[in-house]
């Protein structure tokens, strides 16, 4: 039985040469064992020579045994059988990587191991990575002695992961690993392999040989695309029978320094506070790098290059080289003298080897933000202004300051306040949102004849808080003088409205008050004039010179201008200054109340039933324009004359406003009654009205309520106005009915109108006026009068007789034509137009004109060829008969034509 063994050894040598050419020596050795990873290195840091000196390797393998031989492929190198590589010259040139093949062969074992060597400088960048690995793997087979006799030991695949640098220059395809089975001697052995990147996508980025096993890539591999590969290799015999189990195969792609760090933003935007202590954060900068971050290769480092501007130092600012924080790195950040800095940024990996690493920049914006550390400062010590008196809402002064603060910022903004100067509030300094300064406005009015001038002491600071450790400045307070201006001030009534009582009905020229305005300019001398400005019931008169009001009527509280018991009046106060100054005063007299308003009696208007019952009453009241107590309880009386209302009526007290009409006797004849009742209020002394109700007595239901006839009758209408109106209603209704019946005859008549006459029998000859022509084509010279019109009747007349034109009239007793009478009967209308055709045909007068035509000579010949060439279309003799039947003014023809008789 045949057993698979796979064997793997692996060295790694590493040499640093000294400026003394020393060498110090790092072996390796690996052992021999069922698994291993064969990756062999060798690096040069410095020393581009290599001189013959040996590299000592140690081996054990897994049979312990100790005759092991070594053979290399290049003359310039040698393995001794301890496991010493040696140069065996000098190698001058290390540029490019030297490559060569190193066989190990057992004392007693006649299977060979192989493997390839490969030389590079440490820290260049050659054609060829510095890490390559060429796996081989070597399939061999023991035989153990049992009691049968020998036998083989199958063992399972083992293979380390493949490491295999990416961005390699070649030549392609390069083997990376061989695989064999021990049976390859006794059949043919057939490999393949599976996977991506052989058979799946990427497809045939690695083949293998099928006959020898060797597996290849096909192309230069990139790790940042794809960073391994799982495949599984097959060895099947010739008919395609497997004869090995698959084998997994891990190929790693190790990186390589081919992607620069990439700022995630070319210009990163940052701030920071002025007056920031060293150690601030600013702001962080970030680069990725797409290189493996587990090595060198993806391992950024920053730094900064540059700083613009260099104030106050040029290193304001430092970055962590890992994290990419950027801090303060000394104080002076000031951003009234600095308000950005441009911070030049640089990655780079390799872990920051500029020599070995790659690099990017980017831009770091810093603002340095404002902070109130600058007071505001008014541009003098003291500001002056003016004002008239009286005036409000006026800007009386503008107060200056400078902020060297951020514009527009609540550092930069400016409050003012008045310390000391005001103690009445006259004055409110406002803020210009546009230049910061004070605007000194007047809010309450300032009087001249009190204070001719204010001295006030101005504090300005800003909305924000001063930073700590700023002191306010001297300059941030100042003294503001303000001037008054003296006008012509206004007379005022010093009682404005004034208020008087008097009772109504005083007479006329009563004497009512004095209604006096004084004037405010103590120091002018002026006089004071009045006038009335409003006077609604023009009641009262004011005195010119000493505002003394009268009554010009009686004043009466119950009239329509009085409100609330008040009557108002608004007079004017005017000076004699320059310019001359007014004033208004309201005068309100408080009317008070007297008995002089009789009250009157409501309703005007009820209804009884005819017979006297418990519900059968009115309920009456009255209404006083006068106040309390000239009003109610008011007495009702019935007056004694005429002597029937007693009789007949009753009234009864109910309460001091309300009382009660009722029926003495137990009945009345419907009708309608007027009923005198006194009425009289409770003022000393009391007035009395004689009031009028009109009472509707009527039959009533046994609800109490009148019926409809006797509701009639109670209004007063008797029977024979009831008759009298539906006689009326009747007539109205046949006027009605014959004005339709006459619309719907004349709506017949006009439908029938049309239907009298045929409209084929209705023949109308029209005369029609041609424009008039000359002669032939060869008339040039003739008589054209005998082409016009008659200009006179003796023309007509002096023509021979029977001989004239075609639109000449004869001269003859004109037919005499029927006279449609004015209103003709709708039947006699036919006859009526039948007359007057008959008229019309025998009328000679009536064009055309049945005459001898006698035309004009228009020359001798013409172009155009007579007529009479002219014949008819039809052939044979035509039936003119039917010109019978066209009328008597086709009469003409039809004898012509026709063969009928003359008349």
């Amino acid at each position: 039985m045949s057993f698979l063994h796979l064997f793997w050894f692996q060295w790694r040598v590493k040499a640093v040469f000294t400026s003394e050419d020393r060498m110090r020596r790092d072996i390796t050795s690996g052992r021999w064992k069922s698994y291993a990873s064969i990756s062999q290195q060798l690096h040069v840091t410095r020393c581009v020579t290599l001189s013959p000196k040996s590299y000592h390797l140690k081996f054990e393998d897994c049979q312990h045994s100790k005759e092991v031989g070594f053979e290399s492929s290049d003359p310039n190198f040698s393995v001794r059988p301890d496991g010493s590589v040696y140069a065996e010259q000098e190698v001058a040139n290390l540029s490019e990587p030297i490559q060569f093949m190193v066989t190990a062969r057992g004392g007693h074992d006649p299977h060979i191991w192989e493997t390839t060597v490969k030389l590079a400088l440490v820290g260049h960048q050659p054609s060829v990575p510095v890490s390559q690995v060429n796996i081989y793997t070597l399939l061999s087979f023991t035989l153990h002695s049992s009691a049968n006799g020998l036998r083989r030991q199958k063992r399972d695949w083992v293979i380390p992961p493949i490491n295999v640098p990416e961005n390699s220059r070649g030549p392609f395809p390069q083997m990376l690993v061989r695989i064999r089975s021990d049976q390859d001697l006794e059949k043919g052995i057939r490999y393949s392999i599976t996977g991506a990147g052989a058979d799946q996508p990427p497809i045939d980025v690695y083949n293998i040989d099928p006959v020898h096993g060797k597996m290849f890539v096909t192309r230069p591999l990139d790790r940042e695309e794809r960073a391994s590969y799982h495949l599984r290799a097959h060895a099947v015999d010739m008919n395609g029978n497997k004869v090995e189990s698959p084998i997994d195969l891990y190929i790693y792609v190790i990186d390589m320094n081919d992607n620069r760090p990439e700022f995630q933003n070319q210009v990163y935007n940052g701030s920071v506070a002025e007056g920031s202590k060293p150690g601030t954060l600013v702001m962080q900068v970030t680069a990725n790098d797409s290189d493996d971050d587990t090595t060198a290769n993806g391992m950024v480092r920053y730094r900064i290059l540059s700083q613009t501007p260099h104030m106050p130092i040029p290193n304001m600012f430092t970055i962590n080289s890992e994290t990419g924080d950027i801090f303060t790195m000394a104080a002076g950040l000031d951003r009234e003298k600095v308000s950005q800095y441009i911070i030049i940024v640089q990655a780079t990996d390799m872990e920051g080897n500029l020599n070995f690493g790659l690099s990017n920049t980017a831009t770091a914006l810093i603002s340095v933000t404002d902070i109130n550390d600058n007071p505001p400062e008014l541009t003098a010590r003291t500001f002056s202004g003016e004002v008239p008196e009286n005036s409000v809402n006026v800007v009386v002064a503008n107060l200056t300051v400078i902020d060297r603060d951020q514009p527009h910022s609540p550092n930069w903004a400016a409050q003012y306040r008045i310390a000391s100067g005001d103690p009445q509030g006259h004055f409110l300094i406002r803020t210009n949102p546009v230049n910061n300064d004070g605007m000194v406005t007047v809010v309450k009015p300032v009087d001249y004849e009190q204070n001719r001038a204010f001295m006030l002491t101005v504090i300005v600071s800003n909305k924000a808080p001063l930073a700590s450790g700023i002191q306010s400045s001297l300059q941030s307070s100042a003294g503001v003088t303000i001037s008054v201006q003296d006008v012509n001030e206004s007379p005022v009534f010093p009682t404005n409205p004034k208020s008087i009582r008097f009772e109504e009905g005083v007479p006329a020229g009563t004497t009512l008050t004095v209604f006096a305005a004084q004037d405010p300019d103590l120091f002018i001398q002026q006089t004071v004039r009045y006038s009335k400005l409003s006077d609604p019931a023009n009641w009262l008169r004011i005195n010119r010179t000493n505002g003394q009001i009268t009554t010009m009527a009686v004043l009466d509280r119950e009239s329509m201008y009085v409100r609330n018991n008040i009557y108002e009046a608004t007079f004017l106060a005017a000076d004699n200054g320059s310019p001359p100054a007014s004033g208004t005063g309201t005068l309100q007299i408080h009317l008070i109340d007297v008995n002089d308003n009789a009250p009157v009696m409501m309703p005007k208007e009820a209804q009884l039933c005819e017979r006297a019952n418990p519900r059968s009453k009115v309920n009456i009241t009255a209404s006083d324009a006068d106040a309390d107590p000239h009003v109610g309880p008011f007495v009702f009386e019935l007056p004694s004359y005429p002597p029937s209302v007693r009789r007949n009526w009753t009234v009864s007290r109910i309460s001091g406003d309300y009382a009660q009409l009722r029926l003495r006797i137990p009945y009345l004849d419907a009708e309608v009654y007027d009923v005198p009742i006194i009425v009289s209020d409770s003022g000393n002394p009391p007035l009395s009205n004689r009031s009028i109700i009109k009472v509707k007595v009527c039959p009533c239901d046994d609800n109490g309520d009148c019926t409809t006839t006797g509701a009639v009758a109670a209004a007063g209408l008797g029977t024979g106005a009831i008759i009298a109106i539906l006689i009326c209603i009747i007539i109205l209704l046949i006027l009605v009915l014959v004005f339709v019946m006459w619309m719907k005859r004349r709506e017949k008549e006009r439908q029938a109108k049309p239907l009298l006459i045929d409209p084929e029998d209705d023949v109308r000859d029209n005369i029609l006026k041609y424009d008039e022509e000359g002669g032939g084509e060869e008339d040039q010279d003739y008589d054209l009068s005998q082409l016009q019109q008659p200009e006179s009747v003796e023309h007509i007349i002096s023509k021979p007789v029977g001989v004239r034109r075609v639109d000449e009239r004869p001269i003859i007793a004109e037919s005499q034509y029927p006279v449609r009478p004015s209103l003709p009967h709708p039947g006699d209308i036919g006859d009526f137009i039948n007359d007057g055709l008959r008229a019309a045909d025998n009328d000679p007068t009536a064009p055309p004109y049945d005459s001898l035509l006698v035309f004009d000579y228009e020359g001798s010949g013409s172009t155009a060829g007579s007529v009479s060439s002219l014949n008819s279309c039809s052939s044979g003799d035509q039936d003119y008969d039917y010109l019978n039947d066209w009328g008597p003014r086709f009469k003409k023809l039809a004898d012509l034509y026709g063969g009928g008789d003359d008349d």
